[in-house]
C-alpha cells in the first residue's frame, strides 16, 4: 500500500485517506463508505477469451452490469473474470483488493482500462490503496493525471444511462 502512497505524492496528488473493517465486496465496502463524499467505485479485472488480454472495468458502485452487455459494449469478444493468479501477475492485487491504483504494478502496461464515462460527472472518486481495510479519495481530475503516469491504456465508454 505504501507504493500507492509513494506515488500520490510524487505526483502532489493530495488524497484523503479512511481506514476501515475488511471490506471484500460492494456490500460490506457500503457501511463504511456512507459518510464519505465521493464517488465510490467498482472495479472488475477481466481476461478475453484466449488469455493474452486482461480488462479493468471502472463503474460507479450502484450499478451492475451484465457480463453479456459488458462485452457488447467493449467489443472485445467473450470475456471472464480473471483468476487470482492472472491478478496477481499484472496487478500485484488478491481478490476484494482490485483498484486501478494496482496499475503502479503492471509495468509491462498490459492492462488496458475501461472507464464508465458517467464517472466524469464526479469531482471526487474513491478506490481501495491496494488493500480492501482503506479508501482513498482523490479528485477524478488527479485520477486522471496518474492514469497518464501509469502509461497504460484507457477508454471512456457508456455503461449505462443515467
Amino acid at each position: 500500500m505504501s507504493d500507492v502512497f509513494e506515488v500520490l505524492d510524487k505526483l502532489a496528488i493530495p488524497y484523503t485517506l479512511y481506514e476501515h473493517p475488511p471490506a471484500p465486496d460492494i456490500p460490506t465496502a457500503m457501511l463504511y463508505w456512507k459518510d464519505i463524499d465521493a464517488a465510490h467505485c467498482k472495479n472488475l479485472f477481466f481476461r478475453n477469451h484466449k488469455g493474452n488480454r486482461h480488462y479493468l472495468v471502472i463503474v460507479e458502485h450502484r450499478h451492475d452490469l451484465a457480463i453479456s452487455d459488458l462485452e457488447k459494449r467493449m467489443k472485445q469478444g467473450k470475456l471472464t473474470f480473471a483468476s487470482p493468479e492472472r491478478m496477481m501477475k499484472h496487478l500485484g492485487l488478491r481478490p476484494g483488493s482490485v483498484s486501478p491504483f494496482g496499475l503502479i504494478h503492471d509495468v509491462t502496461h498490459h492492462v488496458h482500462l475501461f472507464i464508465d464515462e458517467n464517472l466524469k460527472k464526479f469531482p471526487t472518486i474513491s478506490f481501495h490503496p491496494n488493500r480492501n481495510t482503506a479508501s482513498v479519495v482523490i479528485r477524478f481530475e488527479d485520477f486522471m493525471r496518474f492514469l497518464d503516469w501509469s502509461k497504460n491504456t484507457f477508454e471512456f465508454i457508456q455503461l449505462y444511462e443515467e
